[in-house]
Protein backbone atom coordinates (compact mmCIF):
# COMPACT_ATOMS: atom_id res chain seq x y z
CA UNK A 1 0.00 0.00 0.00
CA UNK A 2 2.92 2.36 0.79
CA UNK A 3 4.86 1.59 -1.71
CA UNK A 4 2.07 2.30 -4.01
CA UNK A 5 2.06 5.70 -2.10
CA UNK A 6 4.93 6.33 -3.25
CA UNK A 7 5.16 5.18 -6.62
CA UNK A 8 2.44 7.52 -7.57
CA UNK A 9 3.48 10.40 -5.69
CA UNK A 10 6.99 10.08 -7.75
CA UNK A 11 4.93 9.43 -10.70
CA UNK A 12 3.20 12.63 -10.43
CA UNK A 13 6.04 14.43 -9.32
CA UNK A 14 8.12 13.20 -12.55
CA UNK A 15 5.11 14.69 -14.75
CA UNK A 16 5.12 17.93 -12.94
CA UNK A 17 8.95 18.59 -12.70
CA UNK A 18 8.69 17.70 -16.88
CA UNK A 19 5.63 19.84 -17.37
CA UNK A 20 7.67 22.54 -15.73
CA UNK A 21 10.70 21.70 -17.47
CA UNK A 22 8.10 22.05 -20.87
CA UNK A 23 7.04 25.53 -19.32
CA UNK A 24 10.76 26.45 -19.10
CA UNK A 25 11.54 25.75 -22.30
CA UNK A 26 8.59 27.08 -24.38
CA UNK A 27 9.26 30.31 -22.11
CA UNK A 28 12.58 30.75 -22.98
CA UNK A 29 12.17 29.89 -26.86
CA UNK A 30 9.32 32.61 -26.98
CA UNK A 31 11.56 34.79 -25.75
CA UNK A 32 14.10 33.91 -27.53
CA UNK A 33 12.03 34.11 -30.44
CA UNK A 34 10.87 37.43 -29.58
CA UNK A 35 14.50 39.35 -29.24
CA UNK A 36 15.28 37.53 -32.70
CA UNK A 37 12.24 38.83 -34.65
CA UNK A 38 13.08 42.20 -32.71
CA UNK A 39 16.98 42.01 -34.04
CA UNK A 40 15.55 41.18 -37.74
CA UNK A 41 13.15 44.19 -37.55
CA UNK A 42 15.99 46.60 -36.42
CA UNK A 43 18.37 45.32 -38.90
CA UNK A 44 15.84 45.28 -41.89
CA UNK A 45 14.72 48.81 -41.12
CA UNK A 46 17.89 49.75 -41.12
CA UNK A 47 19.07 48.53 -44.26
CA UNK A 48 16.04 50.28 -45.47
CA UNK A 49 16.91 53.75 -43.93
CA UNK A 50 20.04 53.45 -45.92
CA UNK A 51 18.27 53.03 -49.40
CA UNK A 52 15.88 55.99 -47.95
CA UNK A 53 19.02 58.21 -47.48
CA UNK A 54 20.86 57.25 -49.95
CA UNK A 55 17.68 58.03 -52.39
CA UNK A 56 17.04 61.68 -50.67
CA UNK A 57 20.85 62.56 -50.55
CA UNK A 58 20.91 62.14 -54.61
CA UNK A 59 17.80 63.54 -55.13
CA UNK A 60 18.44 66.63 -53.48
CA UNK A 61 21.85 67.19 -55.62
CA UNK A 62 19.12 68.15 -58.36
CA UNK A 63 17.04 70.97 -56.11
CA UNK A 64 17.66 74.55 -56.29
CA UNK A 65 15.25 76.30 -54.89
CA UNK A 66 14.86 76.56 -51.05
CA UNK A 67 11.43 75.73 -51.00
CA UNK A 68 12.22 72.07 -51.67
CA UNK A 69 16.30 71.62 -50.87
CA UNK A 70 14.88 72.52 -47.35
CA UNK A 71 12.56 70.14 -46.87
CA UNK A 72 14.55 67.50 -48.53
CA UNK A 73 17.41 68.01 -46.12
CA UNK A 74 15.62 67.86 -43.29
CA UNK A 75 14.11 64.68 -44.23
CA UNK A 76 17.65 63.48 -44.67
CA UNK A 77 18.33 64.97 -40.80
CA UNK A 78 15.44 62.56 -39.96
CA UNK A 79 16.75 59.40 -41.61
CA UNK A 80 19.97 59.68 -39.85
CA UNK A 81 18.29 60.08 -36.55
CA UNK A 82 15.92 56.82 -37.55
CA UNK A 83 18.78 54.86 -38.75
CA UNK A 84 20.78 55.49 -35.65
CA UNK A 85 18.09 54.47 -33.51
CA UNK A 86 18.12 50.87 -35.65
CA UNK A 87 21.99 50.96 -34.62
CA UNK A 88 21.26 51.20 -31.32
CA UNK A 89 18.95 47.88 -31.41
CA UNK A 90 21.31 45.61 -32.55
CA UNK A 91 23.44 43.53 -30.67
CA UNK A 92 26.81 45.19 -31.86
CA UNK A 93 28.03 46.30 -28.66
CA UNK A 94 31.34 44.61 -29.33
CA UNK A 95 31.80 45.58 -32.54
CA UNK A 96 33.38 48.41 -33.29
CA UNK A 97 30.51 50.31 -35.12
CA UNK A 98 31.41 54.01 -34.26
CA UNK A 99 32.89 55.19 -38.03
CA UNK A 100 29.59 54.41 -39.27
CA UNK A 101 27.24 56.39 -36.28
CA UNK A 102 30.07 59.26 -36.76
CA UNK A 103 28.80 59.03 -40.24
CA UNK A 104 25.32 59.44 -39.79
CA UNK A 105 25.85 61.52 -37.42
CA UNK A 106 27.79 64.14 -39.50
CA UNK A 107 25.31 63.78 -42.63
CA UNK A 108 22.70 64.63 -40.21
CA UNK A 109 24.25 67.58 -38.59
CA UNK A 110 25.26 68.90 -41.91
CA UNK A 111 21.58 68.37 -43.29
CA UNK A 112 19.73 69.86 -40.12
CA UNK A 113 22.15 73.19 -39.54
CA UNK A 114 22.01 73.39 -43.65
CA UNK A 115 18.00 72.88 -43.75
CA UNK A 116 16.99 75.42 -40.83
CA UNK A 117 18.72 78.66 -42.61
CA UNK A 118 17.62 80.70 -44.80
CA UNK A 119 18.97 79.43 -48.25
CA UNK A 120 17.78 82.26 -50.33
CA UNK A 121 20.01 84.64 -48.47
CA UNK A 122 22.73 82.17 -48.09
CA UNK A 123 22.55 79.55 -50.90
CA UNK A 124 24.48 76.30 -50.94
CA UNK A 125 28.17 76.88 -51.66
CA UNK A 126 30.26 75.18 -54.03
CA UNK A 127 31.97 73.63 -51.10
CA UNK A 128 28.92 72.75 -49.89
CA UNK A 129 27.22 71.32 -52.92
CA UNK A 130 30.21 69.49 -52.88
CA UNK A 131 29.82 68.00 -49.56
CA UNK A 132 26.59 66.57 -51.05
CA UNK A 133 27.92 64.81 -53.76
CA UNK A 134 30.59 62.65 -51.26
CA UNK A 135 27.54 61.79 -48.91
CA UNK A 136 25.99 60.49 -51.74
CA UNK A 137 28.75 58.22 -52.98
CA UNK A 138 30.17 57.28 -49.43
CA UNK A 139 26.27 56.47 -48.37
CA UNK A 140 25.61 54.57 -51.69
CA UNK A 141 28.99 52.32 -50.92
CA UNK A 142 26.99 51.55 -47.49
CA UNK A 143 23.75 51.23 -48.79
CA UNK A 144 25.68 48.36 -51.33
CA UNK A 145 27.39 46.47 -48.18
CA UNK A 146 24.67 46.47 -46.10
CA UNK A 147 22.29 45.14 -48.73
CA UNK A 148 24.95 42.44 -49.45
CA UNK A 149 24.38 41.29 -45.43
CA UNK A 150 20.84 41.17 -45.96
CA UNK A 151 20.92 38.92 -48.99
CA UNK A 152 23.44 36.46 -46.69
CA UNK A 153 21.19 36.72 -43.82
CA UNK A 154 17.85 35.86 -45.95
CA UNK A 155 19.74 33.51 -48.12
CA UNK A 156 21.49 31.48 -45.60
CA UNK A 157 18.72 32.16 -42.76
CA UNK A 158 20.98 33.62 -40.27
CA UNK A 159 19.56 34.59 -36.69
CA UNK A 160 20.57 37.30 -34.67
CA UNK A 161 20.76 35.38 -31.69
CA UNK A 162 23.61 34.07 -33.01
CA UNK A 163 25.66 37.04 -33.23
CA UNK A 164 24.99 38.17 -29.49
CA UNK A 165 26.10 34.19 -28.58
CA UNK A 166 29.28 35.03 -30.41
CA UNK A 167 29.92 38.12 -28.73
CA UNK A 168 29.13 37.18 -25.10
CA UNK A 169 31.19 34.66 -25.58
CA UNK A 170 34.93 35.29 -23.92
CA UNK A 171 37.13 33.50 -26.70
CA UNK A 172 34.98 31.99 -29.18
CA UNK A 173 35.95 32.43 -32.63
CA UNK A 174 34.65 36.07 -34.06
CA UNK A 175 34.29 34.49 -37.79
CA UNK A 176 30.26 35.21 -37.62
CA UNK A 177 28.55 35.94 -40.83
CA UNK A 178 26.78 38.89 -39.82
CA UNK A 179 29.91 40.37 -37.53
CA UNK A 180 32.11 39.92 -40.65
CA UNK A 181 29.75 41.83 -42.50
CA UNK A 182 29.31 44.37 -40.51
CA UNK A 183 32.86 45.01 -40.34
CA UNK A 184 33.27 45.07 -43.72
CA UNK A 185 30.47 48.09 -43.48
CA UNK A 186 33.10 49.77 -40.70
CA UNK A 187 36.17 49.43 -42.64
CA UNK A 188 34.64 51.32 -45.61
CA UNK A 189 34.04 54.22 -44.26
CA UNK A 190 36.80 54.39 -42.03
CA UNK A 191 38.80 53.92 -45.67
CA UNK A 192 37.19 57.68 -46.72
CA UNK A 193 39.17 60.29 -46.63
CA UNK A 194 37.14 62.36 -43.73
CA UNK A 195 34.74 64.91 -45.36
CA UNK A 196 34.72 68.62 -44.12
CA UNK A 197 32.03 69.52 -43.25
CA UNK A 198 33.07 73.49 -42.61
CA UNK A 199 34.08 75.40 -39.27
CA UNK A 200 30.45 75.98 -37.99
CA UNK A 201 29.62 72.29 -38.34
CA UNK A 202 29.64 70.14 -34.74
CA UNK A 203 30.31 66.71 -34.89
CA UNK A 204 31.05 63.56 -32.89
CA UNK A 205 34.52 64.35 -33.35
CA UNK A 206 36.09 66.42 -30.35
CA UNK A 207 39.15 67.64 -28.77
CA UNK A 208 40.64 69.98 -26.30
CA UNK A 209 39.37 72.67 -27.86
CA UNK A 210 36.37 72.08 -26.30
CA UNK A 211 37.30 73.31 -23.30
CA UNK A 212 39.94 76.49 -24.83
CA UNK A 213 38.63 79.12 -22.25
CA UNK A 214 40.46 76.72 -19.37
CA UNK A 215 43.23 78.81 -17.85
CA UNK A 216 46.61 77.44 -15.80
CA UNK A 217 49.32 74.75 -15.84
CA UNK A 218 49.07 71.18 -16.29
CA UNK A 219 48.39 69.19 -12.68
CA UNK A 220 49.71 65.83 -12.57
CA UNK A 221 48.07 62.92 -10.28
CA UNK A 222 49.20 64.33 -6.74
CA UNK A 223 47.65 67.67 -7.38
CA UNK A 224 44.29 66.08 -8.37
CA UNK A 225 44.15 64.10 -5.40
CA UNK A 226 44.60 67.45 -3.29
CA UNK A 227 42.11 69.05 -5.57
CA UNK A 228 39.54 66.13 -4.94
CA UNK A 229 39.93 66.45 -0.98
CA UNK A 230 39.55 70.10 -1.22
CA UNK A 231 35.99 69.42 -3.02
CA UNK A 232 34.74 66.71 -1.17
CA UNK A 233 36.02 67.41 2.16
CA UNK A 234 36.26 63.95 3.59
CA UNK A 235 35.93 63.53 7.69
CA UNK A 236 37.27 60.20 8.05
CA UNK A 237 40.63 58.34 6.57
CA UNK A 238 39.76 57.10 2.99
CA UNK A 239 41.20 55.40 0.38
CA UNK A 240 42.23 57.51 -2.89
CA UNK A 241 42.73 56.20 -6.52
CA UNK A 242 43.54 58.61 -9.29
CA UNK A 243 43.71 57.12 -12.80
CA UNK A 244 44.59 59.34 -15.99
CA UNK A 245 42.18 59.41 -18.85
CA UNK A 246 43.55 56.74 -21.89
CA UNK A 247 44.17 58.85 -25.46
CA UNK A 248 40.95 57.93 -26.99
CA UNK A 249 38.94 60.61 -24.38
CA UNK A 250 37.84 63.57 -26.09
CA UNK A 251 40.06 65.96 -23.40
CA UNK A 252 42.57 65.48 -20.94
CA UNK A 253 41.59 64.63 -17.27
CA UNK A 254 42.21 62.56 -14.21
CA UNK A 255 39.83 60.56 -12.67
CA UNK A 256 39.46 60.24 -8.64
CA UNK A 257 37.95 57.82 -6.70
CA UNK A 258 37.34 58.33 -3.13
CA UNK A 259 36.27 55.46 -0.85
CA UNK A 260 34.95 56.04 3.25
CA UNK A 261 34.62 52.57 4.10
CA UNK A 262 33.70 53.74 7.57
CA UNK A 263 30.76 55.59 6.68
CA UNK A 264 30.01 53.27 3.52
CA UNK A 265 30.09 56.23 1.16
CA UNK A 266 32.62 56.77 -2.09
CA UNK A 267 32.68 59.43 -4.58
CA UNK A 268 34.04 59.57 -7.95
CA UNK A 269 35.15 62.94 -10.08
CA UNK A 270 36.54 64.06 -12.84
CA UNK A 271 39.49 66.80 -12.61
CA UNK A 272 40.89 68.61 -15.65
CA UNK A 273 44.74 68.16 -16.23
CA UNK A 274 44.68 72.06 -17.40
CA UNK A 275 44.30 74.09 -14.90
CA UNK A 276 42.47 71.44 -12.32
CA UNK A 277 39.35 72.20 -13.11
CA UNK A 278 36.79 69.45 -11.37
CA UNK A 279 34.17 68.78 -14.26
CA UNK A 280 31.69 66.88 -12.32
CA UNK A 281 31.58 64.83 -9.16
CA UNK A 282 29.35 62.15 -7.79
CA UNK A 283 28.95 61.10 -4.19
CA UNK A 284 27.04 58.02 -3.64
CA UNK A 285 25.23 57.07 -0.08
CA UNK A 286 21.50 56.05 0.91
CA UNK A 287 19.47 59.60 1.57
CA UNK A 288 17.07 59.01 4.61
CA UNK A 289 13.71 60.87 4.84
CA UNK A 290 13.84 64.38 4.01
CA UNK A 291 14.65 66.71 6.94
CA UNK A 292 15.50 70.18 5.32
CA UNK A 293 13.51 72.01 2.86
CA UNK A 294 14.18 72.48 -0.87
CA UNK A 295 14.84 76.68 0.12
CA UNK A 296 17.33 75.43 2.93
CA UNK A 297 18.56 72.84 0.12
CA UNK A 298 19.28 75.81 -2.42
CA UNK A 299 21.27 77.80 0.16
CA UNK A 300 23.62 75.21 1.06
CA UNK A 301 24.48 74.76 -2.98
CA UNK A 302 24.99 78.79 -3.33
CA UNK A 303 27.32 78.33 -0.31
CA UNK A 304 28.92 75.61 -1.97
CA UNK A 305 29.83 77.68 -5.18
CA UNK A 306 30.98 80.38 -3.73
CA UNK A 307 33.34 78.93 -1.43
CA UNK A 308 35.08 77.40 -4.73
CA UNK A 309 34.80 80.71 -6.16
CA UNK A 310 32.79 81.07 -8.95
CA UNK A 311 31.44 84.07 -9.07
CA UNK A 312 28.26 85.97 -11.35
CA UNK A 313 26.14 82.95 -10.95
CA UNK A 314 21.88 83.40 -11.10
CA UNK A 315 20.14 80.40 -9.39
CA UNK A 316 17.99 79.52 -12.25
CA UNK A 317 15.67 76.31 -11.81
CA UNK A 318 15.38 74.25 -8.49
CA UNK A 319 13.60 70.75 -8.45
CA UNK A 320 12.75 67.82 -6.16
CA UNK A 321 13.88 64.32 -7.29
CA UNK A 322 12.80 61.90 -4.70
CA UNK A 323 14.71 63.09 -1.57
CA UNK A 324 17.50 65.20 -3.80
CA UNK A 325 17.33 68.68 -4.55
CA UNK A 326 18.63 69.60 -7.86
CA UNK A 327 19.87 73.71 -8.50
CA UNK A 328 20.80 74.76 -12.02
CA UNK A 329 22.79 77.69 -12.39
CA UNK A 330 23.53 80.12 -14.70
CA UNK A 331 26.10 82.97 -15.79
CA UNK A 332 25.04 86.66 -15.35
CA UNK A 333 26.85 89.69 -16.75
CA UNK A 334 24.80 93.18 -17.16
CA UNK A 335 21.90 91.42 -15.73
CA UNK A 336 21.37 89.30 -18.71
CA UNK A 337 21.60 85.39 -18.41
CA UNK A 338 24.10 83.28 -19.73
CA UNK A 339 22.72 80.16 -20.10
CA UNK A 340 25.75 78.19 -21.86
CA UNK A 341 28.36 78.71 -18.54
CA UNK A 342 25.24 76.31 -16.50
CA UNK A 343 26.58 74.81 -13.30
CA UNK A 344 24.12 72.07 -11.39
CA UNK A 345 24.39 71.10 -7.47
CA UNK A 346 22.50 68.12 -6.45
CA UNK A 347 22.13 68.20 -2.86
CA UNK A 348 20.48 65.38 -0.26
CA UNK A 349 17.54 66.37 1.55
CA UNK A 350 18.15 64.88 4.94
CA UNK A 351 21.32 66.54 6.09
CA UNK A 352 22.45 69.07 3.47
CA UNK A 353 25.36 67.51 1.75
CA UNK A 354 26.52 68.34 -1.55
CA UNK A 355 26.11 64.91 -3.29
CA UNK A 356 26.65 65.79 -6.70
CA UNK A 357 28.04 68.76 -9.51
CA UNK A 358 28.46 69.18 -12.97
CA UNK A 359 30.47 72.19 -14.67
CA UNK A 360 31.39 70.68 -18.02
CA UNK A 361 29.08 73.36 -19.55
CA UNK A 362 30.96 75.95 -17.47
CA UNK A 363 34.01 74.92 -18.36
CA UNK A 364 33.42 74.84 -22.00
CA UNK A 365 32.16 77.88 -22.43
CA UNK A 366 32.64 80.56 -19.66
CA UNK A 367 34.85 83.30 -21.21
CA UNK A 368 35.02 86.87 -21.17
CA UNK A 369 32.02 88.13 -23.28
CA UNK A 370 30.65 91.49 -25.01
CA UNK A 371 26.88 91.49 -24.66
CA UNK A 372 25.35 93.89 -27.74
CA UNK A 373 22.68 96.35 -27.34
CA UNK A 374 19.58 94.61 -28.59
CA UNK A 375 18.35 95.95 -31.63
CA UNK A 376 14.56 95.90 -31.27
CA UNK A 377 12.68 96.44 -28.26
CA UNK A 378 11.08 94.63 -25.91
CA UNK A 379 7.68 95.48 -27.08
CA UNK A 380 8.42 94.92 -30.56
CA UNK A 381 10.02 91.17 -29.12
CA UNK A 382 6.73 90.85 -27.70
CA UNK A 383 4.88 91.17 -31.29
CA UNK A 384 6.59 87.66 -31.99
CA UNK A 385 5.41 85.72 -29.27
CA UNK A 386 1.79 83.54 -29.58
CA UNK A 387 -1.02 86.43 -28.49
CA UNK A 388 -2.92 83.42 -26.95
CA UNK A 389 0.41 83.33 -24.22
CA UNK A 390 -0.04 85.65 -21.46
CA UNK A 391 3.46 86.83 -20.63
CA UNK A 392 4.15 86.61 -16.89
CA UNK A 393 7.56 88.11 -16.89
CA UNK A 394 10.66 88.94 -19.52
CA UNK A 395 14.16 89.40 -19.14
CA UNK A 396 17.37 88.91 -21.66
CA UNK A 397 19.38 86.14 -22.04
CA UNK A 398 21.89 84.42 -24.36
CA UNK A 399 21.56 81.01 -25.52
CA UNK A 400 22.66 78.54 -28.43
CA UNK A 401 20.68 78.26 -31.23
CA UNK A 402 19.81 75.76 -33.68
CA UNK A 403 22.98 76.38 -35.51
CA UNK A 404 25.10 76.03 -31.89
CA UNK A 405 25.87 79.95 -31.83
CA UNK A 406 25.29 82.15 -28.92
CA UNK A 407 22.49 84.73 -29.63
CA UNK A 408 21.39 87.64 -27.65
CA UNK A 409 17.66 86.82 -26.85
CA UNK A 410 14.19 88.42 -25.11
CA UNK A 411 13.22 85.72 -22.99
CA UNK A 412 9.62 85.41 -21.86
CA UNK A 413 7.62 83.60 -19.38
CA UNK A 414 4.25 83.09 -20.20
CA UNK A 415 0.97 80.61 -19.63
CA UNK A 416 -1.18 78.81 -22.02
CA UNK A 417 -3.97 76.97 -20.16
CA UNK A 418 -2.14 74.96 -17.54
CA UNK A 419 1.28 74.88 -18.99
CA UNK A 420 4.16 77.36 -18.36
CA UNK A 421 6.33 78.78 -21.36
CA UNK A 422 9.96 80.06 -22.33
CA UNK A 423 10.21 81.48 -25.31
CA UNK A 424 13.09 83.20 -26.73
CA UNK A 425 13.05 86.11 -29.49
CA UNK A 426 16.07 86.64 -31.26
CA UNK A 427 17.32 90.43 -29.74
CA UNK A 428 18.21 91.47 -33.05
CA UNK A 429 16.01 89.77 -36.00
CA UNK A 430 12.88 89.39 -34.05
CA UNK A 431 13.34 85.11 -35.16
CA UNK A 432 11.51 83.10 -32.37
CA UNK A 433 14.61 80.79 -31.75
CA UNK A 434 13.22 78.68 -29.47
CA UNK A 435 9.98 77.56 -27.36
CA UNK A 436 10.27 75.40 -24.42
CA UNK A 437 7.38 73.97 -22.12
CA UNK A 438 8.30 74.13 -18.50
CA UNK A 439 7.98 71.16 -15.94
CA UNK A 440 6.42 71.67 -12.94
CA UNK A 441 9.85 72.64 -11.44
CA UNK A 442 10.24 75.63 -8.63
CA UNK A 443 11.37 78.89 -10.69
CA UNK A 444 13.64 81.26 -9.05
CA UNK A 445 14.48 84.72 -10.37
CA UNK A 446 16.82 86.22 -7.84
CA UNK A 447 21.05 87.05 -8.29
CA UNK A 448 22.61 84.53 -5.62
CA UNK A 449 26.32 84.58 -6.07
Amino acid sequence: MLRGILITVLTIGVAGAAFWGYQEHQEKNAILQNAENNYQRAFHDLSFQMDLLNDKIGTSLAMNSRSSLSPALAEVWKITSQAHNDVGQLPLTLVPFNKTEEFLANVGDFAYKTAVRDLDKEPLTDEEYGQLKTLYKESGKIQTDLRKVQHMVLDNHLTWMDVELALATEGAPQDNTIIDGFKTVEKTVESYSETEFGAGMITMKKDDDNFQYLKGDNIDKKEAEKIAKKWTNPQNEVEIKVTENGDGADYGFFSVYIEDKKNKTHSTMDITKNGGYPIWFLSSRDVKDQKISLDEASAKAIAFLKDRDFKDLDLFESAQYDNMGVFTFVGTKNDVRIYPDAIRVKVALDNGDIVGFSAEDYLKSNHEREIPEPTISAAEAKKQVNPNVKIMDEGLGVILNDLSKEVLCYEFYGVLGDDTYRIYINAESGVEEKVEKLSNAEQIYEDVV
